[in-house]
């Protein structure tokens, strides 16, 4: 496995991480647990040392699950974690009704890394990121608590996840940002415009999250799917069957690439985004063993320079139909 170094944090990675939301979280019930102790694993087996999870997946229960997992090979992985809901007051699995409010007050901060530590079995927290802007608390505020856990080793990096970029400008002067985390993809492009100049500019990684598109991108879904109970995507403007129907043609498009390379659509989205900067690390998210190994063969796929353009140029002709969001959680990115 490729390695890559996220910025100027020095924090070298595999060029391809895991997201593990989905094992617990968002997508259904759920997933067995001696099943994903056992992909988790396999993944470490095959070079991945990046995992992705948060304190509000579950709630709980994916820092639980990669907890006892990883720990066997703690010394080998990687672990980014989150904090910034606020979830005394519980949380709506799929996210959408009765989800929890931001906390990001530098007490709250401090109350949920001592829960991660505890469940991810591990003394240091690789990477933390505030999961999403929190309006009522000064960044200034956010930053300077993580300092504070970094001074005391109990973090090792910080991280912010979907914030605008005069936020990252502000928490970067006074701790600075390893890694942001936002969705970026051929079907979500807006980091382009001015969030990743500044990173450049800054030195800090990109981590994209739903790089497959949610499983769009894979050419595995189309109009007439359907989603089983829990699954967060059936409230998702851009999972709509009109819009799912509007936008197959960027499928259509990797797959048509695809073909010339003799591969397949999801390798090309995620060799798309390995392309794009020597600091993007995308996160990909799956539960089961012959995706990740589909995943993982997108470090083998060379897009030429030729290749990428055609890519732009198609891309550039086709509207995305759909928000990623609904207004509420939408609302909660880009601050």
């Amino acid at each position: 496995m490729q390695t890559r170094t996220l910025g100027a944090s020095g924090l070298e990675v595999s060029a391809l991480g895991l997201g593990c939301m989905g094992m617990s979280f968002s997508y259904g019930p759920p997933k067995d647990k001696q099943e994903m102790t056992a992909l988790l694993r396999a993944a470490v087996d095959r070079g991945v040392t990046f995992f992705d999870t948060a304190e509000v997946y579950g709630p709980y229960l994916n820092e639980e699950l990669l907890g006892e997992a990883l720990a066997p090979v703690r010394d080998r992985v990687v672990i980014a974690t989150k904090f910034g809901f606020d979830l005394i007051h519980g949380f709506d699995a799929r996210g959408m009704k009765g989800a929890p409010g931001l906390n990001s007050r530098p007490d709250h901060i401090r109350l949920a890394v001592e829960g991660s530590l505890k469940r991810l079995r591990t003394d240091t927290i690789d990477l933390l990121y505030q999961h999403r802007v929190d309006p009522d608390v000064p960044i200034e505020d956010v930053a300077g608590a993580v300092k504070d856990l970094i001074n005391k080793g109990k973090v090792k990096h910080f991280g912010l996840s979907e914030a605008g970029a005069q936020t990252i400008r502000r928490a970067h002067a006074v701790q600075p940002v390893a890694a942001l985390q936002s969705e970026y993809s051929l079907w979500t492009r807006t980091p382009e415009k001015e969030i990743i100049p500044v990173l450049e500019e800054l030195g800090i990684g990109l981590v994209p999250y739903g790089p497959l598109g949610r499983g769009f991108l894979t050419g595995k879904l189309d109009a007439s799917t359907t989603f089983e109970s829990g699954d967060f995507r059936s409230a998702l403007p851009r999972f709509t069957p009109a819009a799912l129907r509007a936008n197959q043609a960027l499928v259509d498009l990797l797959g048509a690439i695809a073909a010339q390379k003799a591969s397949t659509p999801a390798r090309i989205a995620l060799a798309w985004l390995l392309a794009q900067k020597p600091w993007i690390v995308p996160i990909p998210g799956t539960t089961k063993r012959e995706r990740l190994e589909e995943n993982l063969g997108a470090t083998d796929v060379a897009l030429t320079a030729a290749d990428l353009q055609e890519i732009d140029r198609a891309a550039a002709a086709i509207t995305v139909v759909g928000e990623r969001y609904p207004e509420r959680l939408e609302k909660m990115t880009g601050r």
